[in-house]
């Protein structure tokens, strides 16, 4: 009985649709939680599973701003804290635990819209001293996750940008971006919009263990398509890179997307930062035990033994042979491809102009 329970708290249930299966501790809480299976209901519970719970919330600003080197935008905003497409790797997970929240279940089932953030948006835009620098919206969390269909603060974003003519990036793994061509495709035809889409893999199975709530591979596929054909400028980030999972599907996305439209294609290796090593490491032992071993080892050999390294230029990257090998083969594959050929357009700022109504007088 004594071995039963052990096991019943060592490795939690896999809860259809989500990600992580429990709450981690965060490293800012006081007091400790753990999770226990008794076998009554169990099965119940399974069926309902835990409900996303949103809370519309009235944000102080919007546009957060970064000067790290190896990052390639300084200004960024993310219409919501949290993501209910539960990537179990995301490593925006630790962020939930400043809102005293667990970086586990609650960062993809407790989340937070940033009801005002085109007001503040349009506040922000109108001061004297805005300098204008291209935004990336969603550099946190997908600012296509599903209840944006609802709530619509992306939308909202994008309407302002559209009416500044203010460049702008978007990184997503989801089809709905497809709903916003209208404000993307005019603002294209300036100069003014990057869309990157993330595809890690080509395998169905695996994507639904990873990234439980996304859009499938071929339908990201078909986005790319969707893009190109109406004139915005894509490419593909095959992120994140975890070896012996799916690195070997790199020069397959590569392919694919090239032949949808994308023009330029990034990459990234897996990063674990935080409570982020624990919940994955959880992760490994439920859907694959048998490599979850293997895979933590090189890891480490990429992170100079550790399971994180969060230096700048090395923390993207990862050091060591398995790491100068998916340089090689990504360099290789865009080669073949044709992508890259001409590096990233570099998007317009000089067209930017205050929101109507805000008081400023034209340059022009």
């Amino acid at each position: 009985m004594k071995a039963q329970a052990d096991m019943a708290r060592a490795v939690p249930i896999t809860l259809k649709g989500r990600g992580a299966a429990d709450n981690r501790q965060g490293r800012f809480e006081r007091q400790g939680r753990e999770a226990f299976d008794d076998g009554w209901e169990r099965e119940h519970e399974e069926e309902r599973g835990p409900h996303t719970e949103v809370t519309l919330t009235q944000a102080r600003s919007i546009i957060s701003r970064n000067d790290s080197p190896d990052i390639p935008f300084t200004q960024s905003i993310n219409p919501y804290q949290g993501c209910e497409h539960g990537c179990i790797y995301c490593y925006a997970r630790p962020s939930h635990a400043y809102l005293g929240l667990s970086p586990g279940l609650d960062f993809e089932t407790k989340l937070f819209a940033k009801a005002n953030a085109a007001e503040l948006l349009r506040a922000e835009l109108s001061r004297p001293g805005y300098r204008c620098e291209v935004i990336s919206i969603g550099a946190n969390t997908d600012p296509y996750q599903p209840i944006e269909r609802k709530y619509r603060i992306t939308r909202g974003i994008l309407e302002v940008l559209a009416e500044c003519d203010h460049p702008l990036g978007i990184v997503t793994k989801s089809a709905l971006v497809e709903r916003d061509l209208d404000l993307l495709s005019p603002m294209a035809k300036k100069g003014l919009v990057h869309v990157f889409v993330s595809i890690g893999t080509l395998d169905h199975e695996l994507m639904r263990r990873l990234e439980p709530r996304t859009s499938a591979p071929k339908r990201r596929l078909e986005v790319l398509r969707a893009l190109s054909e109406a004139g915005i400028s894509c490419g593909v980030l095959v992120a994140p890179i975890i070896p012996f999972l799916n690195d070997r599907d790199m020069e397959a996305v590569l392919e694919r997307s090239a032949a949808q439209g994308a023009g330029i294609a990034g990459y990234q290796i897996l990063r674990l930062p935080y409570e982020l090593k624990d919940l994955f490491k959880d992760w490994l032992e439920r859907h694959y035990p048998l490599k979850a071993a293997h895979i933590m080892s090189q890891i480490r050999q990429m992170r100079g033994g550790r399971e994180n390294d969060p230096r700048f230029g090395a923390r993207m990257s990862g050091e060591g042979i398995f790491a100068e090998l998916q340089e090689q083969r990504f360099r290789l594959a865009c080669a073949r491809h044709g992508l890259n050929l001409h590096g990233r357009n570099q998007l317009d700022t000089t067209r930017f102009k205050p929101p109507a109504g805000t008081g400023q007088l034209s340059l022009f």
